[in-house]
């Protein structure tokens, strides 16, 4: 048995679609499995993952867990799983997780995750992949009011990954001692400016979009109305100051899954009605 956390999330609803692609017994993670959408099979399970001591039922008997990162309590519920008797950690991470710095409040709660699995004796696979091509959905507002799509960093290339294809290699370290104790850094196949990837979603929705870029001093005023603060410092430390350089293309998707990683034309097409 594999549980997978944050199973109906934008990663783990792809990471659990996977499992059951391979004929893997799957038991997910959910707020209320009444309601919870699941692949047939999917067994649902609940627990808090702040608080570790209600996690025991739905950890017994796994084998092997997918976590998300950043609950109030990581080294607790790295050692409720050790005590179930998990034999594998898959935990997703971010890039900016390899500097260490603990004054960014991204940095610091990836760190932190990370620092408490490897502490935790589980063996670990640790999934720092670049910016999700589903973060474009936060677009999705200003498309239902208008053409017009304003944009924060427009300078800035990102070789976003599809989701599915994060859950395609997060399936295969779940499933193999392979990846054992090592950083997989999943990206899409091109580096993209946000431009770019504005005229591709233009063509999938048959739409005339207007990109327009926002100056630092916009996106900071667009940013603050929706997020704390810290964590738009955050993001001007990685995109503005340049501390995480996500335009780097990598071949983790090829070497993993043996397929080539899904293109942002390819996103936009499945996810048309998405943005409707």
């Amino acid at each position: 048995m594999i549980l997978v956390t944050g199973a109906t999330g934008t990663v783990g609803a792809e990471v659990v679609r996977a499992l059951v692609t391979a004929g893997e017994p799957v038991r997910a993670l959910v707020r209320n499995p009444d309601t919870a959408r699941l692949p047939d099979g999917v067994e649902p399970a609940t627990g808090d993952l702040d608080r570790p001591e209600t996690m025991t039922a739905a950890l017994k008997g796994t084998r092997a867990v997918f976590l998300l990162p950043g609950y109030a309590d990581m080294p607790g519920l790295a050692a409720e799983a050790r005590r179930a008797g998990v034999e594998r950690v898959v935990l997703l991470s971010g890039g900016s997780a390899a500097s260490g710095d603990m004054s960014n409040a991204v940095t610091r709660f990836m760190t932190a995750s990370e620092a408490a699995v490897r502490d935790s004796g589980l063996p670990w696979t640790f999934l720092r992949p670049s910016a999700f091509m589903s973060n474009t959905l936060r677009w999705l507002p200003q498309l239902r009011s208008g053409d017009r799509v304003r944009v924060p960093f427009p300078d800035v290339r990102v070789a976003s990954v599809d989701p599915h294809d994060i859950g395609a290699v997060a399936a295969r370290a779940l499933l193999s001692d392979d990846y054992r104790g090592e950083v997989l850094q999943p990206t899409g196949p091109v580096a993209m400016l946000p431009a770019e990837q504005v005229a591709v979603l233009a063509e999938a929705l048959g739409r005339d979009l207007e990109f327009v870029g926002l100056t630092n001093e916009e996106a900071r005023a667009d940013l603050l109305a929706t997020t704390p603060p810290e964590y738009v410092d955050a993001f001007f430390d990685f995109y503005v100051k340049g501390t995480l350089d996500e335009s780097i293309v990598r071949s983790t998707v090829r070497d993993v899954t043996g397929r080539t990683p899904r293109t942002f034309e390819q996103w936009a097409q499945a996810h048309t009605n998405d943005f409707r």
